[in-house]
């Protein structure tokens, strides 16, 4: 079914499960460090290092489940399992008393995003008009980021409610999670494949030198792209240090998400219609400013003008890459094509992550944001030094 914007009704169903998804992952991840830090005792360094494996883990997992769901050619059950998985780990940070339960549930809930993440998006690819991709994915990043921003906005509430009872936020984060999966289980039927169609071992040389040379291209992008955006949980910890309430500070997260979300489908739709590179540009440019602000000062107002425009490059960039990505990619091949790309941009995020948290624990929050600062200058140059017929 084709709604009037054009967008398979399908994909308006993938978008509501990952926002579900998301209001339940947010709801703990925007608390998270604060927990880490005043109920379990963590250093900056230590967050820096569980959030960079967590989402290096996440974007890992994905090389391993695009791959097989191109070689299956199967995409809803393994993203069934892949958000079975996440809801499955939101108990385990409710009973978390120590450090290393902490690990075990955000690594299970990665590897639980990773598992989804390349086949839901190959899923998005294969049920979007081509002309519509990009609006396709703006949606979908839309809708997920909508729970991403009402996520902490419950969080801060349920926390004022209950005294800052972070565990008791966690046991209820799990509800939204469990609705996610049965939605996907209902809502969703994978589109028919050719009749008999073979399946063939994507990974194999043959298969892989069909990626052209612009993917690979957006791939190296992607990489330098991601060192400048290090876990978000950098943008609470800052949040932390002008002064405000507790409870209040997940609030840096609603702002972010807030201006994510309505930003994504719009600038989606415009990325079906501009340059793909000039958008891009725009927005790592965007992220080097934000990150300068952040560097500035610890005062509330300038603390989320940063955090805005930090949202701001987000809608601008997340589906615009995973855009370029399918529209470098042979259709047989976007799983795998999704998971390298995710691959090498998870190394990336681990790498990121660790080294912000080793500048915020030697040198201060100023050093983190200003490192990352200069690495999204290098990703916009890299990105203005590119031949224009190497980006789609």
């Amino acid at each position: 079914m084709i709604r009037k914007s054009g967008i398979p009704a399908a994909i308006w169903v993938l978008g509501f499960v990952s926002l579900l998804m998301d209001i339940s992952s947010e709801m703990i991840h925007s608390l998270l460090p604060l927990f880490l830090v005043t109920g379990l005792g963590s250093s900056a360094l230590a967050i820096g290092l569980i959030e960079g494996a967590a989402e290096a883990t996440a974007l890992i997992v994905k090389v391993f489940s695009g791959v097989l769901s191109d070689w299956v050619g199967r995409r809803k059950e393994l993203a069934l399992l892949g958000y079975g998985l996440g809801a499955a780990s939101k108990p385990l940070f409710a009973l978390a008393s120590s450090v290393d339960t902490v690990i075990v549930a955000r690594l299970a809930d990665r590897v639980g995003k990773g598992i989804r993440g390349a086949p839901r998006d190959a899923l998005v690819a294969d049920l979007a008009p081509p002309h519509l991709r990009g609006a396709a994915f703006g949606l979908r990043q839309s809708l997920d980021t909508v729970g991403a921003f009402a996520g902490p906005l419950l969080a801060v509430g349920l926390m004022l409610l209950f005294a800052n009872d972070f565990r008791l936020v966690f046991w209820i984060a799990t509800v939204p999670a469990a609705l996610s999966v049965l939605l996907l289980a209902v809502g969703i039927r994978e589109p028919a494949k050719a009749s008999g169609e073979r399946r063939r071992n994507p990974i194999t040389r043959q298969n892989l030198n069909r990626l052209p040379a612009a993917y690979w291209a957006v791939v190296g992008i992607g990489a330098v792209f991601t060192l400048a955006r290090f876990s978000e949980a950098f943008l609470v910890l800052r949040a932390q240090q002008t002064g405000i309430p507790l409870a209040a500070v997940p609030l840096v997260m609603v702002a972010m998400n807030a201006v994510y979300a309505l930003s994504a489908y719009p600038l989606g739709r415009l990325s079906d219609r501009v340059s793909h590179r000039g958008l891009l540009a725009a927005g790592l440019a965007l992220l080097v400013v934000a990150d300068l602000i952040l560097a500035s000062s610890r005062a509330w107002p300038v603390v989320m003008a940063g955090v805005a425009l930090w949202g701001l490059h987000m809608g601008m960039t997340q589906g615009l890459l995973a855009a370029m990505v399918a529209a470098t990619a042979p259709p047989d091949l976007r799983g795998t094509a999704f998971g390298f790309f995710n691959l090498v941009s998870g190394l990336a995020l681990l790498l990121a992550s660790g080294i912000a948290g080793l500048a915020w624990d030697r040198f201060g929050a100023e050093t983190t944001f200003l490192l990352g600062a200069v690495f999204a200058a290098a990703a916009l140059i890299l990105v203005q030094r590119s031949r224009p017929h190497r980006l789609p």
